[in-house]
């Protein structure tokens, strides 16, 4: 699974960082992926994440 985030969709509200942060951290405005390739054990994660979201920024491959 790969992941990203829409920079012009995201507002920076931080949730993805609070339900998943070995794989999102906050830039200066907006949330960034620290890790695009996503393993195995953390995709329920980046699905609640990316389903919390509440511009839907997160996009998920």
């Amino acid at each position: 699974m790969k992941v990203r985030i829409d920079g012009d969709l995201c507002t920076g509200c931080g949730l993805c960082v609070d339900i998943c942060p070995e794989v999102f951290e906050m830039g200066e405005t907006v949330s960034t992926v620290k890790l695009a390739n996503v393993p195995p054990e953390l995709e329920e994660k980046v699905k609640e994440a990316a389903e919390s979201c509440p511009v839907e920024a997160i996009i998920i491959e």
